[in-house]
């Protein structure tokens, strides 16, 4: 078969998986982003509650009734189903219609927290509108699922299409993809908030890098690295921000070494570095402008359980005290299963050992995870979905490293191409 019959059936493959838990995915985010679609789908405000609310309730009904299913004191009982949507319905609508009533619904969004805690949602539109066509057409449940499995799926594509840019052989190219599907990557990436759009968002930047500076194709890498990043500032600016700082750092540490080599930057190497400090600059100028929710905001949403308790008087300290007690106990917990630093460390050694240059930006677009993480230092935070941008660096890094095996068991054609891309760069 041709490789992209190969991707469309490992992309067909995942998504008839996906279809096991079609409801039970939801966070307590995905509440304030369903909301925000069906609002821009023409939803009134007490319709669009009420729909999130029946989805809400459903998938929490799904996930007990099959947790009950396989207890081993309570599997007899009867179906919780009725019990816990009645339960979660009375809940939720207890929340919000005292808001409604009292008009603290001034956005897009059904008053579900602290109007000050909904603003951070407010700004991220990229994500509902997306959903928009999907739930118009087939409904809440199945569009979430549907917009779900089209943004996982295009991440896995995403990562193929970086690896072939990167002249290895198509098995380790859909090994990529694989990956990408069976990591907490893929599983992420089909619950519905905003981090499976992030990481779709971010490999296509890393595989806009990858046409300027291995393909030649310099013009149109430019143009998908800077229309990648317009859009994260409407999914989440401040993945924008993180990655166009990371981007500039990348580029200056592959200009230094090439300097300390004798060997010019490179055209490609300083517009990619020019784009993402023109993203990082534009996009804290454009946020300030609209009166996006600032650093202090998100400091005190942290350290006040969402506003429910008084701000902090002096938060800094207590954020960097928080900040490294984190860091103590999550590299504790990763001593006890070192799964995700092994592969961190996997795949840094092959995006930079055999990636070159483009590894760099490979090894970047991977810890803006990491400076997510930072930025939100609580241990309780569901699944770490928040470092899960980490998770792309052995998606890219690890067949990068595994193809010096298979060259050496396969003669490959594509050699030769292979060798004069490099030389691109």
């Amino acid at each position: 078969m041709r490789p992209r019959t190969w991707v469309l059936v490992l992309a067909a493959v995942f998504a008839l998986l996906q279809l096991a838990n079609v409801t039970g995915r939801d966070t307590p985010d995905t509440r304030n982003y369903l909301a925000y679609a069906l609002r821009l789908s023409g939803e009134s405000e007490r319709g669009a509650a009420a729909a999130t609310i029946d989805y809400v309730c459903a998938s929490r009904a799904s996930v007990a009734r099959r947790d009950q299913g396989v207890d081993v004191v309570r599997f007899h009982r009867a179906d919780p189903t009725e019990r816990v949507t009645a339960e979660c319905r009375e809940r939720e609508w207890a929340r919000v219609e005292p808001r409604l009533a009292a008009g603290e619904a001034t956005g897009r969004i059904a008053p579900f927290m602290p109007g000050r805690f909904m603003r951070i949602f407010e700004v991220r539109p990229g994500y509902p509108a997306f959903l928009v066509p999907f739930v118009t057409a087939f409904g809440t449940t199945w569009g979430v699922w549907a917009a779900s499995v089209v943004i996982a799926c295009a991440g896995g594509v995403l990562a193929f299409l970086i690896l072939r840019t990167l002249s290895l052989p198509v098995p380790l190219a859909l090994t990529g993809q694989a990956l990408y599907y069976v990591l907490p990557s893929g599983t992420t990436a089909m619950r519905p908030m905003t981090e499976g759009l992030l990481m779709a968002l971010t490999l296509a930047v890393v595989w806009g890098c990858a046409l300027v500076l291995r393909a030649g194709r310099e013009r149109a890498g430019l143009a998908l690295v800077t229309g990648s990043l317009l859009a994260l500032f409407a999914v989440k600016h401040s993945q924008a921000l993180f990655l166009g700082v990371c981007l500039a750092a990348a580029g200056a540490a592959v200009a230094l070494r090439r300097h300390r080599r004798g060997r010019p930057p490179g055209r490609g190497v300083r517009a990619l570095a020019a784009v993402g400090l023109a993203g990082a600059v534009l996009t804290m100028a454009v946020a300030r402008l609209l009166h996006y929710p600032s650093e202090a905001d998100s400091l005190q949403d942290l350290l006040t359980d969402h506003f429910a308790r008084p701000d902090r008087r002096n938060p800094w300290p207590e954020f960097w005290q928080l900040q490294g007690n984190f860091w103590v106990e999550w590299l504790r917990r990763q001593a006890w299963e070192p799964l995700f630093v092994a592969a961190l460390g996997a795949g840094a050694w092959g995006a930079l050992r055999r990636g070159r240059a483009v590894g760099v930006f490979v090894v970047a677009a991977a810890f803006t995870g990491i400076l997510t993480q930072a930025a939100h230092p609580d241990i309780n935070i569901w699944g770490e979905r928040l470092i899960v941008l980490a998770w792309l660096l052995p998606v890219v890094g690890v067949p990068l490293l595994l193809e010096p095996a298979l060259r050496g068991r396969v003669a490959l054609p594509a050699q030769g191409h292979a060798d004069r891309e490099r030389a691109v760069s």
